[in-house]
């Protein structure tokens, strides 16, 4: 059996798909790459909220996969609504990377030793309404203007100095990396990589993690791709995962969660949420159930979340 694994076509998400082929060839199932164009990929001058609901790069490719034109889609985790179309599911969550928001910034232009070194009033480019509000809680004077493209454009924009800072995922730089991927020259240009405490700008749910979603009524393919899951990454995502359909956030709420393993297998969640001022609350709780703790850190954001749903 020779699965079609369906993806948009960025350098990022082929590589996340070539991965998966990898992993699923490693077991013995032979794959090919069908790239889909989603519309989050074809409206680069608006930002996220602007664009549409939450889904705008996975919207096509689930189509395809609910349609039976692919038989296997592969996501970054984190553009995945809280629910999704009930004739599918997440079959595998096969790795996570490093968490983190990482800072770009020319190195000669970083002042101090605080989260965000940069001068007063940086121009910081960003389209996630999450950084945008972690930005603005840690440094209220910086400038905040949007950025969209895939990562080799959002990092030529710092490496051009169309800004004075770009924030990222550092698992996007990774993977590019690892895969070969021609990226902008960043260290030959001066350009300073400086990884932001996940504990302090809580990254978006499940960033770092790839899914791998299939039909739910094909046991075959649903067989072949759960030989790539691991259990232990999907353990901490669900706490993650949980938050996110709480707080019923998407693209325009600005909104993070990291869920991080301790010893004797308990779990550490920590939640971030705007309200509509955006004046940031902060919820944490420690435990073994990941639904529990979802529970617990979405009782102490909800009085933010209502800033919201009151507008």
């Amino acid at each position: 059996m020779t699965l079609r694994i369906g993806t948009r076509g960025s350098a990022l998400a082929l590589a996340q798909a070539n991965d998966v082929a990898r992993r699923l060839k490693a077991q013995g199932h032979e794959s090919t790459i069908v790239v889909i164009s989603t519309s989050g990929d074809r409206v680069t001058d608006r930002s996220f909220a602007e664009v549409g609901a939450f889904g705008v790069f996975v919207r096509e490719i689930e189509t395809a996969l609910s349609e039976g034109r692919v038989d296997v889609a592969v996501h970054s985790f984190k553009d995945l609504p809280s629910t999704g179309p009930a004739d599918l599911a997440i079959t595998a969550v096969p790795e996570r990377v490093d968490v983190a928001d990482i800072l770009l910034a020319p190195a000669a232009s970083l002042e101090g030793d605080g989260l965000l070194p940069l001068r007063h009033g940086a121009r910081v480019g960003t389209s996630s309404a999450r950084r945008k509000a972690l930005l603005q809680h840690f440094r209220p004077d910086l400038r905040i203007e949007l950025l969209r493209g895939n990562v080799p454009t959002r990092a030529r924009a710092i490496v051009d100095g169309k800004f004075d800072a770009i924030v990222l995922a550092a698992a996007g730089l990774f993977r590019l990396q690892r895969n070969g991927d021609a990226l902008p020259p960043l260290e030959s240009a001066g350009i300073a990589t400086l990884r932001l405490d996940p504990a302090q700008f809580v990254p978006a749910p499940s960033q770092g993690a790839v899914a791998v979603q299939t039909r739910r009524d094909d046991a075959a393919v649903n067989a072949a791709v759960a030989s790539i899951d691991d259990a232990a990454v999907r353990r901490a995502l669900a706490a993650e995962r949980g938050a996110l359909a709480r707080a019923d956030a998407g693209c325009t709420l600005p909104f993070g969660a990291w869920c991080r393993a301790l010893d004797g297998g308990l779990l550490h969640l920590i939640a971030v949420l705007a309200d509509d001022a955006g004046v940031l609350a902060r919820a944490e709780a420690t435990g073994n159930d990941p639904d529990v703790l979802a529970t617990e850190v979405w009782m102490q954001l909800a009085p933010a979340r209502a800033g919201w749903t009151a507008r």
